[in-house]
């Protein structure tokens, strides 16, 4: 028997029409991050928007109000993404934001053009919103193990290409010879294009299998792990897979409902289901509040009221900053699985710092010749955070979370990311005003502060299973009940370092769930399934065991 098809496509060929169109949302995300640093400040667009004009506060509202957006589109897939499942949500973000791009280009002087703009910025960002909180999963739950941190790290890599695109049309059409009000209006309608290409293919395109085992669509889950692979629907692999991943929705103690409750992701015990979901939170806090936005959004305006360069220059070394930071995005698709997500966060902390504390201490004597320098900050900072920062905090939720509180946690992380983006983007034009190079202190203290909660509570998971994931905390919570929590007791031996060495050693290794994932070596199909059972995820002969679902729902914890 034939694999079966989707698009007339199967194994490799459909897996990169699932990552294609998946990169296509982020890219569309990455061009309307960066649409509005290039014409906030256009004399057309201030002549139609009179309130934006020379006003900070205004500026940063009509920018970020768009992150507010973002924010009402990830609670939309917070409570009903587990009912919507993961490709009518996408079709669903994209054609949103069709209908808020149009709300946006048609804003005209002979009515309210600054209310209209805004409410077509709003109904753009719930597109995003409902995009961002979907996509990740999406791709992770359709990706094999060996190249999923790779896919989504494109993914997120192609948000800065986006912003490039974003840039450079920016920079084109200010030269604009036709209507002026086509400076601006070009700019914005362009994205139309990436979200047809984003809505119009997934139509055809497969479900998650995770998601279609969850609701009990045994047949058809079946029928897309094998598309995916490349196998036939009866055969050995794909039986292996599809029994791996009920086992995996038989450890959340829910497989019997048609949805999982909010309150299931502020639970403990074997699944951890609350310190899972709050590392993907904190991971898009840490994006956000580092003052990456700071730099993408305000970039020319930075450098005009920083640096004191041109309006012209400014714009055409945001351009420049933009290549600098779409060539440093490309670096984690190479090093994600060999460096890891522990490392590449903790090296990207490290240079982002460093980068702010170049700025603010160039920008202190307030000549020209050390503003130079701070320049080099910046490019130094968005080259640090295009390697690291900006695909790792949409893979870590994507893959750290269980199957049950994937797409609720992922919601909630891309919740974090579009409250404090708002934030950062409302403030960063008020603190230049107010502060100066104060505003770039502030991020590098911020920036320290990430250092010691990675490296105490952030396991590293490359090269693992979805599944493994769910071992590696089942593993730390036993060993925080000194191995109680194993059926038949003992310790994993790891290959090279047992449980046992590592008593006594502190904190200072980071907490046991980091520890776990030192300890666990890498396991096989078969091994997983072995693990499973031997941590009580799963009961002998593939039952549910009630009685994780019972400590899962009275909220037990470690």
């Amino acid at each position: 028997m034939a694999p079966p098809r989707f698009m007339g496509l199967t194994g490799r060929p459909l897996s990169l029409a699932v990552s294609t169109v998946a990169t296509t949302g982020f890219l569309l995300f990455g061009y309307d991050q960066g649409v509005m640093s290039g014409i906030i400040t256009d004399p057309a667009f201030n002549d139609l928007f009179t309130a934006t004009k020379d006003n900070s506060t205004m500026q940063g509202f009509v920018t970020a109000i768009y992150e507010i957006g973002c924010l009402f589109g990830a609670i939309f897939i917070l409570a009903f993404g587990d009912f919507l499942g993961r490709r009518r949500a996408i079709m669903m973000g994209g054609s949103i934001m069709i209908l808020g791009v149009i709300i946006q280009v048609t804003a005209e002087k002979n009515a309210t053009p600054l209310a209209q703009f805004i409410v077509g910025r709003v109904i753009t960002g719930v597109g995003n919103g409902i995009n961002t909180s979907t996509i990740p999963t999406y791709q992770a739950e359709c990706s094999k193990t060996s190249n999923r941190g790779l896919l989504i790290c494109i993914e997120g890599g192609v948000i800065a290409f986006g912003t490039l695109i974003a840039y450079w049309i920016d920079y084109g059409a200010s030269y604009n010879s036709g209507p002026p009000s086509l400076t601006w209006r070009f700019p914005i309608a362009f994205q139309i294009i990436f979200a047809l290409v984003l809505a119009i293919p997934t139509y055809w395109l497969p479900e998650s299998p995770r998601w279609l085992l969850t609701r009990g669509r045994h047949a058809e889950g079946t029928t897309v792990i094998a598309a995916l692979r490349g196998l036939e629907i009866d055969g050995k692999e794909t039986v292996l897979q599809r029994q791996i991943i009920l086992d995996s929705i038989a450890a959340s103690g829910y497989s019997d409902r048609k949805g999982t409750p909010l309150k299931a992701c502020f639970t403990g015990g074997k699944t951890q289901h609350f310190r899972r979901m709050m590392l993907g939170v904190s991971s898009q806090f840490m994006q956000q509040v580092g003052g990456c936005n700071a730099v993408i959004y305000y970039f020319p305006i930075l450098f005009e009221e920083s640096i004191h360069q041109s309006h012209d220059m400014s714009l055409l070394l945001g351009g420049v900053n933009m290549i600098v930071y779409a060539i440093f995005a490309t670096v984690s698709w190479f090093i994600i699985e060999r460096a890891g997500r522990r490392k590449l966060f903790l090296w990207g902390t490290v240079g982002q710092g460093l980068s702010m504390v170049l700025v603010f201490s160039c920008l202190i004597p307030g000549t020209e010749a050390a503003a130079k320098g701070a320049a080099v900050g910046l490019f130094t900072y968005i080259a640090s955070f295009g390697a690291t920062w900006l695909p790792l905090p949409w893979l870590y939720p994507a893959e750290i979370n269980p199957i049950k509180t994937r797409a609720k946690a992922n919601a909630l992380s891309t919740c974090s990311n579009w409250l404090f983006n708002f934030l950062i983007v409302m403030i960063t034009p008020i603190l230049i005003d107010h502060i100066q190079w104060g505003t770039y202190l502030f991020f590098a203290i911020l920036n320290a502060c990430f250092l010691p909660v990675i490296y105490l509570w952030y396991p590293e998971t490359k090269q693992r299973s979805l599944e493994e994931i769910d071992i590696i905390f089942a593993k730390g919570y036993a060993d925080g009940q000194g191995g109680n929590g194993l059926e038949g007791g003992g310790v994993i031996e790891s290959g090279e370092v047992r449980e046992d060495q590592w008593h006594g050693k502190g904190l200072w290794r980071g907490d046991r769930y980091v520890r776990a994932a030192m300890e666990l070596r890498f396991l096989s199909d078969e091994e997983v399934e072995v693990e499973q059972r031997r941590y009580g995820l799963v009961a002998r002969g593939n039952e549910m065991m009630a009685t994780l679902g019972a400590d899962d729902v009275e909220g037990k914890e470690a």
